[in-house]
């Protein structure tokens, strides 16, 4: 399809990439954030699931429906970066079965925190 219908190249619109098999709104938020700069969305995967519902950004479970309300809270100047540090912190601090809350960041702002250890952070 990518030889046939864009003549080798990989689409640069939301609207093409969700036309290639396979490709969802993940896949192409990634493929336009990495690959072209350009913010149409902002990826939700597993950890930007986990983080977004722990710190509040949502109560949401659906990623499209997540991906609206970060995209509503996020300036769209940060979308792409946002999910990155979000993926990043998810897979090294802010982990699913064990959260390395003593050394999180953002440990004072984050209301899972606060539920977990029972106590307001300094």
């Amino acid at each position: 399809m990518l030889i046939e219908e864009f003549g080798g190249e990989v689409p640069q619109t939301m609207e093409e990439l969700l036309r290639l098999p396979g490709v969802a709104r993940k896949t192409a938020n990634v493929v336009l954030g990495v690959a072209y700069r350009k913010a149409e969305g902002i990826v939700v995967d597993t950890h930007v699931t986990r983080l977004s519902r722990r710190l509040a950004l949502t109560k949401e479970r659906d990623a499209g429906k997540i991906e609206k309300d970060l995209m509503e809270l996020v300036p769209r100047k940060d979308w792409i970066i946002f999910a990155h540090l979000l993926i990043f912190h998810g897979r090294r601090v802010c982990k699913a079965r064990r959260p390395l809350c003593e050394d999180c960041a953002v440990e004072k702002l984050c209301p899972s925190s606060i539920l977990k250890t029972g106590r307001i952070p300094k």
